[in-house]
């Protein structure tokens, strides 16, 4: 018999409202301004590069790839872009961050059909004022029982999260759609991943699918329930 569980956490960004595609808009708009000193190929490559390398200085998030936009634009143009794209690239970011929250399909349904039976957490990885933010215009805020914005998921930090608010992570599930985030590093703490793949999403967030029997994957989250049907 499978183990009861007794808490659902779910990652926030392109599971339950948009995000994703607000990046690549501005990335577009980025290689525009800088079309004249390099190839948009050749640019996506190096700004993808000085993301990686600035994930441990400045976090997940809006702030930190407005910054690495900006390294970028340095580097392509050797010392010489002009201030006008900087500030084009700040503007672009600041728009950003004020982006209207667009649910996505069965997020709402999803939440509050979990809450009837399980505590339930959002976990969810980047800057502190955006997530609130979001979580705020989102409409979902009352439905957890906790909220977690972590600079990273790893398993000690989901490990952490299901014993401060669950029962540990053995009885815990997480639901999200980056296998990288959501799904592996909750598996390694001991619970359960769901992978809710979107259409979008960030190159730095891919990886293979575990063969564990602790992984489930859904088209959507309204397939959720269709998971959870083997706990009741």
């Amino acid at each position: 018999m499978t183990e009861r569980l007794t808490t659902i956490g779910f990652d926030a960004d392109d599971t339950l409202w948009h995000n994703e595609q607000f990046f690549r808009i501005t990335q577009d708009r980025f290689c525009d301004l800088l079309r004249d000193h390099a190839e948009p190929d050749h640019l996506n490559e190096r700004l993808l590069a000085a993301e990686r390398r600035n994930i441990g200085r400045y976090g997940f998030g809006i702030k930190g790839f407005m910054l690495s936009m900006i390294e970028t634009a340095i580097e392509v143009t050797e010392e010489r872009v002009p201030a006008r794209v900087v500030s084009e690239i700040i503007a672009a970011g600041q728009e950003m961050l004020g982006h209207p929250i667009e649910l996505l399909p069965h997020a709402q349904d999803a939440v509050a059909a979990a809450t009837e039976r399980f505590r339930v957490v959002l976990i969810t990885k980047g800057d502190l004022l955006d997530q609130e933010r979001k979580l705020a215009q989102s409409g979902l805020g009352e439905l957890f029982d906790g909220v977690e914005i972590v600079s990273d998921k790893t398993p000690d930090v989901y490990a952490r999260i299901f014993e401060r608010h669950g029962d540990g992570a053995a009885r815990a599930m997480m639901v999200g759609n980056s296998m990288k985030s959501d799904v592996l590093p909750a598996i390694a703490a001991g619970g359960w991943g769901v992978f809710v793949p979107h259409d979008l999403a960030w190159d730095l967030e891919h990886a293979e699918a575990p063969e564990h029997p602790r992984f489930r994957e859904i088209p959507d989250l309204g397939q959720l329930a269709t998971v959870l049907r083997e706990f009741a």
